[in-house]
C-alpha cells in the first residue's frame, strides 16, 4: 500500500500543475481576447473619426470649442469636445454618442449605422457653434450696456474749485485785516 500511496500524492499534485497551466494559458487567451476586442474598438472610433474629417474641416480656425482625438484607455473613446464623445455600445459594434451634463450622462445618438452617427455629430458641432455665436452677442451687449459714461473735463472743475477756495480765503483774510482791533 506504500506504493498506491505514493503514487496517489504524486499524480494530484501532477494534475493541479496540469489544471494550473491549463488555467494560466486561457487567462493568457481571454487576455488575447480582450485586447483584440479594445483594439477592434479603436479601428471603428478612426473609421468614424476619418468620416467626421470633413465636418472639422469646415469649422474656422478662431473656433476653439471642438478638440476631437481619440483616447486609449480602459474604454476607447472619441472625444468631440471637452463634454461630448463617442463610445462603443455592449457589442462592440454599436456606436454611442454621449454627453456629460451636470445632471448626469444623456445619450445624443446610438446607432450600427456610421452615417447617423457622423449626422448627429453634425447636429451638436451646429448646436454648439450657435450657442457659441448668442453668448458672444450678449457678452458684447453687456459690454456696450455697462460702459461708463464719459467724463468732461475732470480737471477742470478741480482748478476752478481750487481759485475759488482761494480767492474766497483771501477774502476773508482782508475782511480780518480791514476790521478795527479793539483791545
Amino acid at each position: 500500500m506504500s506504493e498506491a500511496a505514493d503514487s496517489s500524492t504524486e499524480s494530484r499534485p501532477v494534475r493541479l500543475r496540469e489544471a494550473l497551466r491549463q488555467a494560466r494559458i486561457e487567462a493568457a487567451d481571454r487576455t488575447g481576447v480582450v485586447v483584440d476586442l479594445r483594439d477592434a474598438e479603436v479601428a471603428r472610433l478612426e473609421i468614424l473619426s476619418d468620416a467626421l474629417d470633413p465636418l472639422f474641416d469646415e469649422i474656422p480656425g478662431q473656433i476653439d470649442l471642438f478638440d476631437r482625438g481619440i483616447s486609449q484607455g480602459e474604454t476607447p473613446r472619441l472625444w468631440i469636445d471637452v463634454v461630448a464623445h463617442v463610445v462603443m455600445g455592449r457589442d462592440k459594434r454599436q456606436y454611442r454618442f454621449v454627453q456629460d451634463t451636470r445632471n448626469g450622462r444623456i445619450v445624443l445618438a446610438e446607432s450600427h449605422d456610421l452615417a447617423a452617427i457622423v449626422k448627429a455629430v453634425t447636429d451638436y458641432v451646429a448646436r454648439r457653434m450657435v450657442e457659441r455665436e448668442r453668448a458672444f452677442s450678449v457678452a458684447q451687449a453687456q459690454a456696450q450696456v455697462i460702459e461708463p459714461p464719459r467724463r468732461r473735463g475732470g480737471v477742470w472743475p478741480f482748478v476752478l474749485g481750487f481759485v475759488l477756495g482761494a480767492l474766497s480765503l483771501f477774502g476773508v483774510a482782508l475782511y480780518e485785516s480791514l476790521k478795527p482791533m479793539y483791545f
